[in-house]
């Protein structure tokens, strides 16, 4: 089972999105992003470990290119920490999963 929410609609990533009480880790990626692909484990392991405590949702940004252009997504993979529906951290670029974890802490101790 996968840990990782992967939005099957508009609505259904900004629901998501706008999530309060539980923070949201978004990656912004892309089906032909070799980076995007490399870093799909790595996501998956963490949004596993941190099930109940944080929602973790990849965002197509061709299939869901309004939200991206929303953001100014202008490269993938894009990682981003929403808390109470606000943007409290983003970075460019995957990351090992030591490194993923003390982004998303540092992120939501602010």
């Amino acid at each position: 089972m996968s840990h990782v929410i992967e939005p099957t609609s508009l609505d259904h990533a900004r629901a998501v999105l706008g999530t309060e009480g539980t923070p949201v880790l978004v990656d912004f990626s892309a089906t032909w992003c070799g980076p995007c692909k490399a870093f799909a484990p790595v996501l998956e392991d963490f949004a596993g470990e941190r099930a109940g405590k944080l929602k973790v949702i990849k965002v197509d940004v061709d299939e869901f290119s309004v939200i991206a252009g929303e953001v100014g997504i202008r490269s993938v993979p894009t990682l981003m920490v929403v808390k109470d529906g606000q943007v409290v951290a983003a970075r460019a670029g995957s990351l090992p999963k030591q490194a993923l974890a003390a982004f998303v802490d540092e992120a939501l101790a602010r």
